[in-house]
C-alpha cells in the first residue's frame, strides 16, 4: 500500500492542475500532508465516507489521466537515460575524450533544461 501512495503522489504532481481544486486539495491533504480521513472530513466538514468517495474519484482520474498521457512513465525513463548519460560522460572524460563528455554534458544539460 505504501508503494501505492508513492505512485498516487506523484501522479498528483504530474497531473493534479487538471482536478477540480476541491478534489485536489483533498487528495493533496491525504497523499502530501499525510493526513487521515477522519481529519480532513472533520476540516471539510463532510463524513469520512464523503472524503473516501473524493480520494477515490481523483485516484481514477490521476490513473486515466497517466494511462493516456504517460507523462509520468516518460519522466521517468528520461531520469534514466540521463543518469546513463552522465556514467558515459564520465567514462568518456576519464579516458581523454572531452569533446564526446563536452557533447554528452550538453545533451544532458538539454535535457534537464526542457523540464522532462
Amino acid at each position: 500500500m505504501f508503494a501505492k501512495n508513492l505512485r498516487m503522489a506523484y501522479l498528483l504532481d504530474f497531473y493534479g492542475a487538471v482536478l477540480d481544486e476541491h478534489t485536489r486539495l483533498v487528495m493533496e491533504a491525504y497523499y502530501d500532508d499525510d493526513l487521515s480521513l477522519a481529519e480532513i472530513a472533520s476540516d471539510e466538514g463532510i463524513s469520512r465516507q464523503g472524503i473516501r468517495h473524493i480520494i477515490k474519484r481523483g485516484e481514477e482520474q490521476l490513473v486515466f489521466l497517466e494511462e493516456k498521457l504517460g507523462l509520468a512513465q516518460e519522466h521517468e525513463k528520461l531520469g534514466s537515460y540521463t543518469e546513463k548519460l552522465t556514467v558515459f560522460k564520465e567514462r568518456l572524460a576519464s579516458s581523454g575524450d572531452t569533446d564526446g563528455a563536452d557533447l554528452i554534458g550538453e545533451i544532458i544539460e538539454q535535457i534537464t533544461n526542457k523540464g522532462f
